[in-house]
Order: C-alpha cells, then sequence, then structure tokens
C-alpha cells in the first residue's frame, strides 16, 4: 500500500475532452443488459445529470468541446464510442448494432472540422469504449463490440504496442466499464516509481486477461461487484482528481487511500443506456 502522504505527490494534468448534451437521449431499443424499452426514461433528467458532470470538468479546468446531438440517435451522448484520438489523429468508430451506426460518421464529420486527421476504420470498433491508453500502450477489448481485428488496425495506425483484453460479461461490454485509468499522462512515474496506474473488476476478464493485468499492474485497485454494478469503473480523471459514480462508495475509499480525490456525480438516468462518466468523455489528444 502506497504511503499516507503519497497525496501531496499526486498532481492533475489539464484534460480535453469531448461530450455530447443527451437531448434526444431516451430507451428505445436493447443493445445491452442495462436497457429496456419498457422502462421510462426521464430525457430532462438526464440533461440536468449530465449538465452536473459538464459544470464538474469545467470546474476542473478541463478544456470541454460539444458536438451537437442529433435527433434519433440517444445513444450519442456516450460520446467515449465515436472514436480514438492520439497524436492528433481520430480513428473513427465502426459500430456493432445497425442503431448506433450513423454516429460513426457524425463523430468523423466533427473531427474533421475540428483539424484532425480522420481515419476511418476498417474494422468494427466502438471508440474509446474499448481503447484506453495507459502509458505508452493501449489497452483494447473485445468480446462483445470491437472486433480483435481492429486491435491490429490500432497498432499500425499510432505505432503503439496495444494489448488485447476478452470481456466475458456482457453487462460490462465495453472495455471502460471494467477498467479506469488512474494515471492518463504518457511518461507518468508515481509516487512509488511505477508506471501509471487502473483499477479493474477481475470477473469482468478471462483468465488470460487476469494474467496480463496482475502482471503490468500488481498494484491496481480491484473494484467491488457493487460499485462495478453502477458503472463506478466508468470513470475518468486528470491524475489527482477522479470523477466517479456517486453510489461507487468502496471505490471512493480506495481512491482517497491512494491519494486521488474521488468527485461523486449521479448519472442515474444515463445508467438506463448502459453508460456513466467515462461513456460521455471522449479525450482529445493532439
Amino acid at each position: 500500500m502506497p504511503a499516507t502522504n503519497v497525496a501531496t505527490v499526486r498532481t492533475p494534468s489539464k484534460r480535453t475532452i469531448l461530450m455530447c448534451r443527451p437531448e434526444f437521449f431516451t430507451v428505445v431499443y436493447r443493445i445491452n443488459p442495462w436497457m429496456d424499452p419498457q422502462l421510462p426514461t426521464d430525457t430532462a433528467l438526464a440533461v440536468r445529470q449530465w449538465e452536473a458532470l459538464y459544470a464538474t470538468y469545467l470546474d476542473l479546468g478541463f478544456d470541454v468541446h460539444l458536438i451537437d446531438p442529433i435527433d434519433g440517435l440517444p445513444d450519442m451522448v456516450y460520446a467515449a464510442n465515436g472514436g480514438f484520438v492520439l497524436d492528433n489523429i481520430a480513428y473513427g468508430a465502426s459500430f456493432t448494432y445497425p442503431e448506433r451506426q450513423p454516429e460513426g460518421p457524425a463523430y468523423m464529420d466533427w473531427f474533421r472540422e475540428n483539424g484532425f486527421d480522420v481515419k476511418v476504420p476498417d474494422n468494427i470498433n466502438e471508440g474509446e469504449g474499448d481503447f484506453l491508453l495507459v502509458g505508452d500502450v493501449i489497452l483494447a477489448g473485445t468480446g462483445f463490440r470491437s472486433a480483435s481485428n481492429s486491435h491490429q488496425e490500432l497498432a499500425e495506425l499510432y505505432g503503439r504496442d496495444v494489448i488485447t483484453l476478452e470481456l466475458v460479461n456482457p453487462s460490462f461490454y465495453h472495455l471502460d466499464t471494467a477498467i479506469a485509468v488512474l494515471d492518463p499522462q504518457p511518461g507518468y512515474v508515481g509516487p512509488d516509481g511505477s508506471g501509471p496506474n487502473i483499477a479493474y473488476l477481475p470477473s469482468a476478464f478471462n483468465e488470460q486477461g487476469l494474467t496480463v493485468l496482475r502482471e503490468r499492474f500488481p498494484n491496481a485497485i480491484l473494484v467491488t461487484e457493487e460499485d462495478a454494478a453502477v458503472l463506478g469503473l466508468n470513470s475518468f480523471g486528470d491524475g489527482y482528481n477522479m470523477v466517479i459514480a456517486s453510489r461507487a462508495t468502496d471505490y471512493e475509499r480506495q481512491l482517497r487511500e491512494r491519494g486521488y480525490n474521488p468527485i461523486g456525480v449521479d448519472l442515474s438516468e444515463l445508467l438506463l443506456g448502459g453508460g456513466g462518466v467515462k461513456c460521455c468523455t471522449l479525450e482529445l489528444r493532439r
């Protein structure tokens, strides 16, 4: 366990992100276990909760960009799925389900209009939902959404090592629902001399993936099933502040013990669509 004074060492770094206001959010189809079209959704409440997240990011000094929502694309609020952006290259998304497929071109249009070098994908992938930059490597999820051949495409495009992790629990269908990146800066060295760290849910992965995670991240935070069930791991931070689901109380405790500053928000309405904090947040790395 890191020393108790570790909090004095951690420093935040500015994040640049893309978000989409949930003006058209509702649940009218079912493409993951969280979604039930029979349950009522409150779009106005979803907007208010999203605005609280947006305000939190602004208070933290993040540079927040917005993409216009499109009527008929209720899941567009989950901006993380819209692509993966690194070294000013935007690798576009190609969605698994027809209901979300128009989101891919919409996000790629935004990337082009804002000066990114857009790469149209050859393979099915759902962007930063399944691709997480941890230091100088990219963790890449497969099993439910992104195809494993997109991982090779990603490696060739960015010239980074890409580590494939297979997800085995359909409730955690994207990698960003099962892993949180705690130290986002490339080249980060922690107070104990180690590299960037993560938090994760062991039961979301097969044994091969668990072996990789245990070897690479021996000091990782392991979250409880209860915290994972409110998408507590679907969180986003700047190396010191971590914005998390307010109901993920044990995850909050563990973050504080490691010297992070957890900030709880309530996105319970957006959880009805299977998304949380990170799902609403796409990092833009120039």
